[in-house]
């Protein structure tokens, strides 16, 4: 994790503290069902608790066992052991190391999923209200970059949160399938731990219980969690080159908020450049690029091995703390971003009124002229205006082949811009519920 992109609370879950306190955690629970099933005495799980449940577990002292032992989960109870002392020969029973592993991590994951979801709810606060102030504020639509139809801003924003409340159901779907449980010993058969310990180790750690887990959990689970991740931070990116589209100097219809003092450039001191959605930009291709790896995860040799483990160590965290960063640096943009209403008008007559000529086009269709006549003396006029900048609707007017079929009152009912706004209501109730309706 780079410190510059992570926010406190996910470096935190992700720290050596937070994962060996899960590992304590996953040791205990499962030596008190162990306990109450006679396996282990009664006596010995209330002193484990008794001992390490307050314990700093020293990661120096873990690392320098490992060195020795090479290998990590060893590492950890030895050190546990000179903490608890006698009883902790106690834990462990039956289980293998990746009941540990595996278990912690979807603990982790199913708490950095929700550090998440505070991200993505406060993006879609962000939309809502941007989206309802700028309700009916015109603005051109464009595809493939060039002027298409009016639309309004509010229209705009409205698209990106019905995306985004998908981004919430993704990540709610990925959370639940990732949090599962599996303390079930050496290739899954639970042949040396009762199954009842892995039942009470789930339901203590908030997780359900891996119904078939060989030694390790099926990473088709972890593949789809990154995969969904993946998807949202192309939800940021889209979003963000937006913003960063709009704030270009021949458009300047959207602007990133800038602050007093805040320098743009170490060059020129005229800049207000888009920082923030291009850091949003790199951001998103970093989350994107734990999905590959995940995928090939999924594909483990026959009941274990660990060529998954290396690649979760980095993606693990990596991938959340950069989402993480990413989606409230998004909600910032969004809230702070200053609109120029303005310009948006300006540009959207830009082109002496070429956005309305379908519907020129589809008047004179239904004034008697074939659909290829019509076409052929719309696009006529529109390629005058679009070479001299001329004025759309009085070439129109002076058309002999159009003004043969509408009158100069009937074309310029055809520019009035609230025939494009008159199914806002509409979309905004499908997009916001009963909210949708106010203005």
């Amino acid at each position: 994790m780079i410190p510059r992109y992570t926010r406190p609370a996910m470096a935190e879950l992700w720290s050596d503290r937070t994962k060996y306190r899960i590992w304590f955690e996953i040791e205990a629970h499962a030596a008190d069902a162990m306990a109450e099933l006679g396996t282990i005495p009664k006596a010995a799980a209330a002193s484990i608790w008794a001992r390490g449940r307050d314990a700093e577990f020293d990661s120096a002292r873990i690392d320098a066992i490992e060195r020795e032992t090479k290998h990590d989960v060893i590492a950890f109870l030895t050190h546990v052991s000179e903490i608890v002392g006698e009883e902790a020969r106690f834990l462990h029973q039956g289980m293998t190391s990746s009941d540990v592993l595996d278990t912690t991590l979807a603990v982790q994951l199913s708490r950095a999923a929700d550090l998440l979801m505070e991200g993505v709810e406060r993006v879609l606060a962000a939309l809502k209200t941007r989206a309802m102030e700028h309700k009916l504020t015109p603005v051109v639509g464009r595809s493939h970059g060039i002027h298409a139809e009016p639309t309004t801003f509010g229209l705009k924003l409205a698209s990106f949160y019905a995306e985004w409340s998908r981004a919430r159901e993704r990540l709610a779907m990925a959370r639940f399938e990732v949090a599962t449980c599996a303390i079930s010993g050496p290739v899954g058969t639970f042949a040396s731990v009762d199954p009842r310990v892995e039942a009470h180790v789930a339901e203590r750690m908030g997780l359900a219980v891996e119904p078939v887990s060989t030694q390790v959990i099926p990473r088709d689970r972890h593949a789809a969690f990154f995969a969904a991740l993946g998807v949202i931070a192309s939800s940021v990116e889209r979003l963000a080159t937006e913003i960063r589209h709009l704030q270009r100097t021949e458009v300047l219809e959207v602007e990133e908020a800038f602050d007093p003092g805040q320098k743009g450039s170490s060059a020129m001191p005229h800049k207000r450049n888009p920082i923030l959605t291009e850091n949003l930009t790199g951001l998103a291709r970093l989350v994107r690029s734990a999905v590959t790896p995940a995928l090939e995860n999924v594909a483990l040799w026959h009941e274990r091995d660990i060529s998954h483990s290396a690649v979760e160590r980095g993606i693990a965290p990596d991938a959340t703390a950069h989402l993480d960063f990413a989606l409230h640096r998004l909600a910032g943009v969004v809230e702070r971003m200053t609109v120029y209403p303005d310009n948006m008008l300006r540009n959207l007559d830009r082109l002496g009124g070429l956005v309305h000529s379908q519907r020129v086009l589809l008047a004179l269709t239904q004034a008697g002229l074939s659909r290829e006549a019509a076409y052929a003396a719309v696009q006529r006029n529109a390629m005058r205006v679009w070479r001299e900048d001329g004025d759309f609707l009085s070439l129109l007017q002076a058309d002999p082949e159009v003004s043969s079929h509408l009158s100069p009152e009937q074309l310029a009912e055809l520019f009035d811009l609230s025939h494009h706004f008159r199914h806002l209501d509409l979309i905004f109730a499908r997009v916001f519920g009963e909210d949708g309706d106010r203005r």
